[in-house]
């Protein structure tokens, strides 16, 4: 099996929520649920042949198409660096769904 069919096969998932890119984006969980989470990366440096994420806006985001996109975003803010920017959108993501 070579790699493409692998990230085709297999797509990246976090705490059990899949994880789609495109471009500078990151989309976080499913959009057949009521809400996902959108990451976009705003600054990046390089170090070594490693592109690093440096700041990172995320937003909790209404998935109904009815809804204009500005009116989806229910919660918004920014981090340093990707991790914690997922983690954060992970627990968001996490009590919207639960209702909390």
């Amino acid at each position: 099996m070579n790699d493409t069919a692998v990230t085709k096969d297999f797509p990246l998932y976090y705490k059990g929520r899949p994880l789609m890119r495109k471009d500078s984006i990151i989309y976080y969980g499913s959009m057949a649920d009521k809400y996902i989470i959108m990451l976009q990366v705003l600054a990046s440096e390089k170090k070594d042949d490693i592109k690093l994420s440096k700041k990172v806006s995320i937003q909790l985001q209404l998935t109904d198409p009815d809804i204009s996109s500005k009116d989806r975003v229910v919660k918004s803010a920014e981090r340093d660096g990707l991790y914690n920017a997922v983690d954060l959108g992970s627990i968001w993501l996490e009590r919207a769904l639960s209702g909390k």
